[in-house]
């Protein structure tokens, strides 16, 4: 869990490759669908562009048949959902039908000021999907992927107006969430602010305190 630009991606993937097991990203895969121009990633859009959370009943679909599939029998790290608590609870009861439970829950925690100054930087290239930060993370070539020598764009929600409309989306809709875990006994609430490595030392920190 944790705002937009918290480090949700970023932190999910260091742990797939410690654990050994996938991290499943709601937003990427709604932006796949938002790509292919299907019916679903048409309706997200909508949502999507104005900074509003994609409706419930759209991401726990996708969420329940993702978890089906084999290569998440080991377990799995669920980046950036659920987003509030009605998705939490169908998530709840996806997995009990399951028979399997959520283990743990991480929310990193960022100041609004270092958000808007790490999602505003972000650039993507078109080709191949890799990211860079003007500031933190710049291609060689201004506007050029290292990668693929494709084009490097800013996605429409990382405008600045479009950040401060997500954030306070967050902070209306998806912050209560933290109580709904705290109560449970699941959360563990790090800091998000630093080097990457640095970042994923406290979370496994955590986890491991826990009896991860």
């Amino acid at each position: 869990m944790g705002p937009p630009g918290a480090g949700k991606g970023t932190q999910s993937s260091q742990l797939r490759e410690r654990l050994g097991v996938p991290s499943i990203s709601t937003g990427d895969m709604l932006r796949e669908e938002v790509r292919r121009k299907s019916p679903l990633g048409m309706q997200a859009k909508r949502h999507m562009d104005k900074g509003e959370l994609v409706p419930d009943a759209v991401i726990i679909g996708v969420i329940e048949e993702r978890l089906k599939q084999p290569d998440c029998a080991r377990g799995f790290v669920l980046d950036g959902f659920p987003r509030t608590v009605p998705q939490a609870e169908a998530l709840d009861r996806t997995l009990a039908q399951m028979g399997r439970a959520l283990e743990h829950v991480v929310s990193l925690t960022v100041a609004r000021e270092e958000l808007i100054k790490r999602l505003s930087g972000r650039r993507t290239c078109r080709d191949c999907g890799a990211l860079y930060h003007i500031i933190f993370d710049p291609p060689t070539n201004v506007g050029i992927c290292n990668k693929c020598n494709g084009d490097l764009y800013q996605r429409d929600d990382d405008h600045e107006d479009i950040i401060a409309s997500r954030l306070d989306v967050y902070d209306r809709e998806t912050a209560p969430l933290l109580a709904y875990y705290r109560t449970r006994g699941l959360l563990a609430e790090v800091d998000g602010t630093g080097g990457r490595d640095a970042i994923l030392g406290r979370i496994l920190e955590r986890l491991e305190g826990s009896g991860a």
